[in-house]
């Protein structure tokens, strides 16, 4: 299922809504504002319609073919049009503000998203047409302890421990069991790491492995490990309520047993009929529970949990007990071997009673007649009786007899190793009262039976959606409660061996100890501590299976993955999977028909050592294929030891059971290739010649069915090169900032494009393509090259981005270099080609990257100490975010610090704004300091009208490039004569000037560059400005006098200009015949110029929000104008502009 959010409108506003605007930036709007004032009325009576962000789970087709997320952040229209844009400081910015919205507007609903849950809440709401009744959920307040350490505790100790522990031990040694429960425990250990950088890499919603793994790894592993882990819970269910019947009619009631014997040879079989009766009445019972009231159980866990803690504790009692004062538990040996003390009372074979020799209760077990003289059993005859004491205690030395294995064959005798005589096998009775194997045993049964015991691992990443801070209590509540359990149960198989007796220990049932629980004859105070206490926890255990095997079925259902199962997404009006109950319920009585603890559990243990397997793959893969939306919080993970928990899980399905281990792995093969062929049908080419061929056209057909998700998106770079006269890379740090930011990952295509025609241009196109591999080679980028012969550039570049890239394997984003002398260029395509590429790449949908000073760019030097700034302005998809991220995975930018700025409005509350973005930013996983700049609503200055007064007169002198030279001149003498007699006006009503100092850069003498030297000599006063900020920080612009401007305009001459061009700045017509829209763009260029420069002059890197070309096309120029103005003071600059959708995710 997929997360989305979801805007929903509150109060009806005036919006009035375009519907040609969904499709965001790719059409042009019919109509346009005036020139005059086009952006102002946004803002101020559209304000009524507040979205407000909640949090939406809906059932998701997997390839469903929709290219766009469902997002409020792009493309999101209407409803929050009203609240984006009000004022001059982003009037750069307003003409996209319908579709990417203002970062200040947004901040509160990225980080306070409502994280609904999948488990025990979802069934008590109601189904979606009742949403509007819905009441608030309250924000989950779990903490590490209660939501997952104790769950976690609860649900790895259990049924095993109790039942089985003690006979592993008895059986395995001491040294065995340690390896199998090392063994085991390394294994859930090694996963929990795994799934803890799964589990951190994002908010997890709940539903456990089944989400972090489909999300990780696909819907195929996703399905295949989400019903293999529901398959494992369903045993579980069974394990657990063999093992409560188990402990009822063994150790309880004994008495209640329906099937009752009269051969002794049939009592196996007799207790398994049983356990099938008792068992399918308890699985109804409980399933009756789970159906009529599932929060019961829940209310009950911590019941459940204390009776595992209290059993616990009752034994680490009874073991110091045994230092001091060993419980009285005798077990009767004849000869070396040991007697089930049910049928007599005394260990003795006669007994003397005033004075008269009578023979005992086991006498007659063993003889034909209580007489002396009877005819008795060879090896009753001929060996003694003794009595020893069962636990002998922690200071008895019995460690050393316990320390080695004793497997056997089923019906093999417990013997103590000591002298006995040896008799016929004729002595060898069925019948007689001898303690015996009843299986077979050997270290591997034993590893698949005690594996079980540390399954449970995750109930914590189950209750995530509960928890307050799932990141972290994840990690930590699970680890420490896989090193709690693994530490009680390696000092438990120490302990069992060093105070109980090793024959005892490998007595099942304790049919030597009058029918006590073994593990229960160590506690303190009483046997029955443990009795009641693995009773009810067993129980426990059972309703939790129960509760939560169907959720997760259902949870896979409403996927839709897995077709024939959608019909048990459905259940009650409240949301509970009633359908997934009742097959849970009936998988769960096959198990009980099995009716063998020792057989149920290892088929558990193949289902969740799948599950693990799966865990530990997903997190290796993520790991060395190094995704963009691989940022796990928990840090100590290394794909080695997923890579080694993988290994040792498939070790261990084998040890186990190696038929059992291909059953489980045939199931999830099969389920995986369902889930992947479902519904299609796959063309395997013409054999073995065709392989390599196939393989590719399958893998590109398999990449074009859907596009990727958001977590999966890095940026598929197309790079855009241009090329000397001698066809050589004129920016070749371009293809080395490609290489730092891919890493050797994903897709490149550098592109070029050269004039003519392909029929003449042939050879060079060749030519250039090998200096263009060469440069790749020499800046180690690893792609595609390609070069494009073209009538003209701008429809070659148009050609490479439409056509570059093959099916699935397309570009998403497009890289150039700023195109830094097109002011000095006559020709105006230097520019126009560069918009129309911004307005191609806009219509895409695709990103676009542009690098200001691209030659200043680290090459393979490893960057020291530094920064890079993201001024994160609007937001168009969360690109800013990624790039820094990417940079800094390699080693040039390693040690650069990122830090993120954005710019508050008058009626934004900063300091929300900041904690709200650095909350967002943990949900994201970055580390970056969090910095948000106050840019208030101030006037527009002296210095803004004059930019952009000059910046219109060049405009106009750009219009007559197309006259004659002499045409040309007289248009230019014209507009000077005009300027002048505008100026004397101005100068007889006493009004002031607003200039600005004129350091001008270097100039041609030729008459052509007579508009260029215009705006040169007035633009780069504002970086003079910025070069003395340090020093004078407040001298930010001035209002002058007319001495002023006279001084510094004399003061500043150039020697070599013509007479009638210094003239020229003379002009000063009336400001109010300026167009205001470009005044106030200039205003927001200059603003946020300040603002950047005074932060980031000294960054190693700054990443901003390119703004969108203007959409009447008259504008052009005045747009590189403004960019220019945006960018002055700053080295190294990496503009962003989005491609309309998400690219970044809190979610894993």
């Amino acid at each position: 299922m997929t997360e989305r959010f979801v805007v929903v409108p509150v109060g009806q506003g005036n919006c009035s809504g375009n519907d040609d605007e969904d499709e965001g930036l790719s059409q042009e709007p019919s109509t346009l504002p005036a020139a005059g004032g086009g952006g102002e009325d946004l803002g101020l009576d559209e304000r009524e319609a507040v979205p407000i962000l909640e949090y939406s789970r809906e059932p998701n087709k997997y390839g469903d073919g929709n290219p766009k997320e469902s997002s409020p952040f792009i493309n999101n229209t209407d409803n929050d049009k009203g609240t984006l844009y009000d004022g001059k400081n982003m009037a750069l910015f307003e003409e996209e503000m319908d579709s990417n919205p203002m970062v200040s507007s947004l901040l509160s609903k990225l980080a306070n998203y409502t994280n609904l849950t999948q488990g025990v809440r979802e069934h008590e709401e109601a189904d979606e047409e009742e949403e509007a009744k819905k009441k608030t959920v309250k924000s989950p307040q779990m903490g590490t302890f209660i939501g997952v350490y104790l769950p976690c505790l609860q649900n790895i100790l259990g049924v095993i421990l109790f039942l089985r522990m003690t006979w592993i031990v008895g059986t395995a040694g001491i040294l065995e069991s340690f390896i199998i429960v090392a063994m085991c425990c390394s294994c859930t250990m090694l996963t929990a790491i795994s799934m803890s950088a799964i589990a951190t890499n994002g908010v997890v919603p709940a539903g456990g492995s089944y989400y972090m793994i489909s999300r990780s790894l696909g819907p195929e592993f996703g399905g295949a490990v989400g019903l293999c882990f529901y398959l494992g819970t369903t045993f579980a269910g069974a394990m657990y309520i063999l093992g409560t019947i188990e402990i009822l009619l063994t150790y309880i009631v004994p008495s209640a047993a329906i099937f009752k014997a009269e051969d002794k040879a049939y009592e196996a079989e007799a207790m398994l009929n049983n356990m099938r009766v008792y068992g399918t009445c308890c699985l109804f019972l409980m399933a009756l529970v789970v159906f009529v009231g599932v929060k019961y159980v829940n209310k009950l866990a911590l019941v459940f949990l204390a009776c595992v803690v209290l059993s616990i504790l009752a034994i680490y009692a009874g073991v110091i007990k045994t230092i001091f004062e060993p419980p009285d538990f005798p077990v009767c040996l004849l000869g070396n071997r040991t007697l089930k003390n049910h049928g007599f009372d005394k260990c003795l074979k006669t007994d003397i009673i005033d004075n008269v020799t009578v023979t005992t209760k086991l006498w007659s077990l063993f003889c034909d007649t209580p007489d002396l003289n009877s005819t008795c059993n060879e090896y009753f005859t001929l060996n003694n009786v003794t009595a020893i004491q069962g636990i002998p205690g922690l200071t008895s030395g019995v460690i050393s007899e316990n320390m080695w294995s004793s497997y056997g064959h089923a019906g093999m005798l417990v013997e103590k190793t000591m002298n006995s005589v040896e008799a016929s096998e004729s002595s060898r009775d069925i019948n007689l009262p001898f303690v015996v194997n009843d299986i077979a045993t050997f270290f591997t049964l034993l590893v698949g039976i005690y594996f079980p015991s540390v399954t449970g691992i995750m109930a914590g990443s189950n209750r995530s959606g509960d928890l307050r801070d799932a990141q972290r209590s994840i990690p930590i509540g699970t680890i420490l409660a896989i090193a709690t359990t693994t530490i009680i149960y390696l000092s438990c198989v120490v302990l069992f061996g060093a105070c109980i007796e090793g024959v005892v220990l490998r007595d099942k049932f304790g049919d030597s100890v009058k029918g006590n629980l073994v593990i229960g004859t160590l506690s303190w105070p009483s046997p029955w501590v443990i009795v009641i206490g693995s009773f009810f926890s067993c129980c426990g255990a059972g309703l939790q299976s129960l509760t939560g095997a169907p959720r997760l079925l259902q949870a896979i259902a409403r996927d839709g993955i897995v077709p024939f199962l959608e019909v048990f997404g459905h259940g009650k009006a409240n949301g509970e999977p009633t359908w997934a109950l009742l097959l849970t319920a009936g998988i769960c009585e096959t198990g009980i028909l099995i009716a063998s603890l020792d057989a149920v559990a290892p088929i558990l243990s193949m289902f969740f050592l799948m599950c693990y397997l799966f865990v530990n793959l997903a997190c290796a893969l993520q790991t060395l294929l190094r995704t963009p939306n691989w940022r796990p919080r928990f840090k100590y993970y290394h794909w080695a030891l997923s890579f080694l928990g993988m290994s040792l899980c498939l070790a261990l399905m084998f040890i186990s059971s190696w038929y059992y281990a291909l059953v489980a792995m045939l199931i999830a093969g099969c389920i995986y290739k369902y889930i992947e062929y479902r519904g299609a049908e796959k063309e395997w080419g013409d054999g073995i010649r065709g392989l390599s061929l196939n393989a590719a056209r399958y893998a590109l057909i398999r990449l074009e069915e859907a596009p990727p998700h958001t977590k999966n998106w890095r940026p598929q770079l197309l790079v855009l090169l241009n090329l000397d006269s001698e066809l050589r890379v004129k920016h070749p740090r371009l293809l080395s900032f490609t290489t730092q930011l891919k890493a050797g990952k994903g897709l490149t295509i550098v592109g070029s494009v050269l004039e003519g025609t392909y029929l003449t241009k042939d050879s060079e196109s060749k030519k250039a393509e090998q200096n263009i591999k060469a440069a790749m080679t020499t800046e180690k980028t690893k792609g595609f090259c390609h070069v494009v012969v073209s009538s003209n550039l701008r429809d070659g570049i148009s050609h490479l981005i439409q056509s570059a890239g093959l099916g699935g394997m397309k570009h998403n984003s497009v890289l150039m270099a700023w195109p830094g002398s097109w002011k000095q260029s006559n020709d105006p395509l230097s520019w126009k080609n560069f918009i129309e590429t911004v307005r191609e790449t806009t219509a895409a949908h695709q990103a676009l990257l542009v690098a200001k000073n691209v030659d200043s760019f680290p090459h393979q030097d490893r960057l020291g100490e530094g920064t890079i700034d993201v001024w994160w302005i609007v937001h168009d998809g969360g690109m800013l975010m990624l790039l820094p991220f990417l940079l800094r995975q390699h080693k040039v930018w390693r040690k650069c610090k990122m830090r993120i700025f954005t710019v508050a409005q008058m009626d934004d509350n900063s300091i929300q704004m900041k904690k709200d973005l650095q909350m967002f930013l943990y949900h994201l996983r970055l580390d970056a300091e969090v910095e948000v700049v106050e840019m208030h609503d101030s006037d527009i200055s002296a210095f803004t009208y004059e930019k952009t007064l000059v910046m219109e007169q060049r405009s106009q002198m750009l219009k007559q490039m197309q006259l004659s030279r002499t045409e040309r001149e007289r248009e230019i003498q014209s507009i000077t004569d005009e300027s002048r007699s505008s100026i004397r006006r101005k100068n007889q009503t006493g009004a002031q000037c607003s200039g600005s100092s004129n350091q001008g850069a270097p100039l041609e003498d030729e008459r052509d560059n007579e508009a260029q030297l215009i705006h040169d000599k007035n633009t780069a006063s504002h970086a003079a400005i910025n070069d003395k900020a340090d020093a004078t920080p407040d001298r930010v612009h001035m209002t002058w006098t007319k001495e002023k401007l006279f001084t510094e305009r004399n003061r500043n001459r150039e020697p070599n200009a013509s007479m009638g061009v210094r003239d020229l700045f003379n002009m000063k017509p009336e400001w109010e015949s300026l167009n205001q829209s470009n005044v106030r763009r200039m205003h927001t260029a200059v603003k946020l110029n300040e603002v950047v420069v005074n932060k980031s002059q000294g960054a190693q890197l700054v990443l901003l929000n390119m703004p969108g070309p203007p959409r009447n096309r008259g504008g052009d120029e005045n747009y590189m104008e403004f960019l220019e103005v945006l960018l002055e003071g700053l080295n190294r600059v990496l503009l962003v502009r989005g491609g309309g959708r998400e690219v970044i995710t809190i979610y894993s």
